[in-house]
């Protein structure tokens, strides 16, 4: 599968996105995703405010899938091949200008957030090195993985560094002190035990590792994973725990708001929740820290959102916004 930047394959069908305040978001077109769990989220939000995390779980959104969370763990945890080489083009990375000096006096001026991008471009050319076995506390698993794509070959690499460079634009707007883990200027990797490293090096007030999931057609939507309570050889989350719930909780509902996309109908019963302790960037984190899969890469509907640059837009801004509620409540 390709790893340019050029603009998508025209075979991916295109979402209608509306502008909300100068920020990108879904239309019309997108709102056939959100079901009736979206429709009952508004209303909670509506009464709770803008900033209150998650609301409860949404039903009716649980009730569409046929996977089980397992089944979904394993999808997350090792995606689906991509398929065979496609000539498909990538969607344009996010401006490459730089990026404005942090804000002194912003909202999150002296907090540190580091952007964990999932896999890295070059990780196929280096399939020996990323499977390495690494110490994740409780296992041992490989040093990383090439990720999924999309049909037309899209690659969640390319996609996981166009929105990381979006999100920490927005968080130096607001006076953040960013870290990225790497900015495809690495042959391979970090492996997932130095990515959680460098979040604990930074002594982070957050971390968020975004990814796109590899899951089977027909599932959708996006879901945060939060650390599980592990405590077993280098891994000890039991401090992360509480604080990377909350991250997660202010995370799920900014992201709905922004995108228009509806929480994953194949796990987390329609909360965008998911617990896993099989993952080394979280059994390995002393700071609060999640992971996001931001939709499913091998269904069509998400593959037209995960393409969109306005889309993407949208997802940095609902991160971004969710890590200010956590780090100014």
């Amino acid at each position: 599968m390709p790893y340019d930047n050029e603009s998508p394959q025209s075979g991916e069908s295109r979402p209608t996105v509306r502008r909300r305040s100068g920020r990108s978001s879904l239309a019309v077109a997108g709102a056939a995703l959100v079901s009736a769990a979206l429709a009952g989220w508004l209303v909670w939000q509506g009464m709770s405010g803008p900033d209150d995390g998650i609301p409860p779980a949404a039903a009716a959104a649980g009730a569409t899938s046929g996977a089980s969370p397992t089944a979904s763990s394993n999808a997350s945890t090792a995606p689906t091949p991509s398929g065979p080489e496609s000539s498909a083009p990538n969607p344009p990375d996010a401006p490459t200008t730089p990026d404005a000096p942090n804000g002194p006096n912003g909202p999150l001026a002296g907090k540190v957030v580091v952007i964990d991008p999932g896999h890295n471009p070059h990780n196929r050319d280096h399939t020996t090195e990323i499977n390495k076995p690494v110490n994740i506390g409780t296992t041992s698993k490989e040093c990383d993985t090439t990720g999924t794509a999309t049909n037309a070959g899209y690659a969640e690499a390319a996609f996981t560094l166009d929105v990381s460079h979006r999100l920490r634009s927005l968080l130096r707007e607001l006076g953040a002190t960013v870290v990225l883990t790497h900015d495809n200027d690495r042959p391979y990797g970090p492996c997932v035990d130095e990515r959680a490293r460098i979040g604990n090096k930074a002594k982070a007030d957050a971390v968020i590792s975004v990814h796109a999931d590899g899951s089977a057609p027909g599932n959708r939507g996006f879901h945060v994973i939060l650390p599980a309570s592990v405590k077993d050889g280098a891994a000890d989350t039991t401090a992360i725990v509480g604080p990377s719930r909350r991250l997660g909780e202010h995370i799920v509902g900014n992201f709905v708001r922004e995108t228009g996309s509806a929480p994953a109908n194949y796990l987390g019963g329609g909360t965008g929740l998911d617990v896993r302790k099989d993952l080394g960037g979280l059994n390995l984190s002393q700071v609060p820290k999640v992971f996001i899969e931001c939709g499913n890469m091998r269904d069509s509907h998400d593959a037209a959102l995960l393409t969109d640059a306005d889309w993407r837009q949208s997802a940095a801004q609902g991160m971004a916004d969710g890590i200010m509620g956590f780090l100014t409540r």
